[in-house]
């Protein structure tokens, strides 16, 4: 087989298994241009507060599970992208909710409901670690811009229940309106990938607070616009 690389640091998955317990091989650290790599690496790595060498390793692991050669080709940088794209994806442990409210937030005295539709929605299940998606709908009695708020709680390892709920709390806590409710509706990998192996199957959550919750008369009116 050709050399792919003279950098040996990412070894085959045969090699591998020669190698002493305990001497683990550094993830990511070759690449068919010698020299500008291994800086470049250092250089992502302090940007990234030394998250993203573990989830190399990590990823570098799943690759000789799985029986790949992760020094070939094709999968010479795979671990270092799989790593920095599970970065972003989880990327709302790192966003506080307060911080991107204050631009959001209007004083004007408004009580009408409001309702914000199809907020696109992209979160990782917990139990797999592979993507649901979907759509958020957002009836809130108070004028802001609720889309960023999805996205904190979205980019992190979720169930479709908590995240409803974390959402409808979070706009609660932040805002104090008097009313809020939030209804997800999701594909979840897990169901169509895998298990049940349905195509077209959603699941649909909804949390309601305050007077949407409370008060029959307002919850007439949310359920009535949530039919037309």
């Amino acid at each position: 087989e050709p050399a792919l690389s003279s950098c040996s640091a990412v070894p085959s998955a045969r090699k591998r298994g020669q190698q002493r317990p305990g001497k683990r091989p550094q993830a990511g650290r070759c690449s068919g241009r010698e020299g500008d790599r291994p800086e470049k690496h250092r250089r992502e790595e302090a940007a990234e507060g030394g998250a993203l060498p573990a989830l190399e390793d990590a990823y570098l692991s799943i690759l000789e599970g799985l029986g790949e050669n992760p020094a070939r080709q094709g999968l010479l940088q795979t671990p270092r992208r799989a790593a920095k794209a599970m970065q972003f994806l989880t990327k709302g442990y790192q966003e506080a909710i307060e911080d991107i409210l204050n631009d959001a937030i209007f004083d004007e005295d408004h009580n009408e409901m409001v309702i914000v539709k199809d907020i696109d929605m992209f979160s990782l299940c917990e139990h797999h670690l592979v993507p649901f998606f979907g759509k958020v709908e957002i009836f809130i009695l108070l004028t802001f811009s609720p889309p960023r708020i999805v996205e904190i709680f979205s980019r992190r390892l979720q169930v479709q229940e908590r995240l409803t709920r974390q959402i409808a709390l979070a706009i609660t806590e932040a805002l104090k309106p008097a009313g809020v409710a939030v209804i997800v509706e999701a594909s979840h990998m897990c169901m169509v990938m895998r298990g049940v192996q349905k195509m077209n199957s959603r699941t649909v959550t909804s949390t309601m607070l305050g007077v949407l919750r409370e008060d029959p008369k307002t919850r007439e009116e949310f359920l009535t616009l949530i039919k037309n």
